[in-house]
């Protein structure tokens, strides 16, 4: 009874060990890339996996942030990941989804360059790098 209690416990380690924070998401699917002040039209079929993505670059102090989930029964959240290790134009922020069942819904996410407790940019040229990515997402 002891060596199956230990093999259990040795079991259930190893599995937490693979879903700890570090992992990363391998396929994020289609990407539609978005920015601040700009309205992105996603189209897609059910079952599609895809990632909102925007420009993020930490050493600027970005600091992107997603609103509310979208509608459940359109589009579900997987993961926020950085952008994948190859491939990749720049550093950006990945929002990945599965496209669930025909419906409209809309994400945004918000970045805050710069900005303390107070979620304020602390001069003009940070104030022009925040605001809104609005992405508009139909399951057709």
């Amino acid at each position: 009874m002891m060596y199956r209690t230990g093999l259990v416990a040795l079991l259930l380690v190893a599995l937490a060990g693979g879903c700890g924070s570090g992992s990363a998401v391998k396929d994020v699917g289609t990407v539609f890339h978005g920015s601040v002040g700009r309205t992105v039209d996603v189209r897609l079929t059910p079952g599609a996996r895809f990632a909102l993505a925007v420009d993020d670059d930490e050493r600027a102090g970005d600091h992107w942030e997603m609103g509310d989930l979208p509608d459940v029964a359109v589009a579900s959240f997987i993961s926020e990941e950085p952008s994948p290790a190859s491939g990749a134009a720049g550093p950006a922020r990945y929002f990945i989804f599965n496209a669930k069942h025909p419906g409209t819904t809309t994400v945004t996410i918000s970045n805050c360059r710069r900005c303390q407790n107070g979620r304020t940019p602390p001069d003009d040229a940070s104030r022009r790098a925040s605001g809104d990515a609005v992405f508009r997402i139909t399951v057709g």
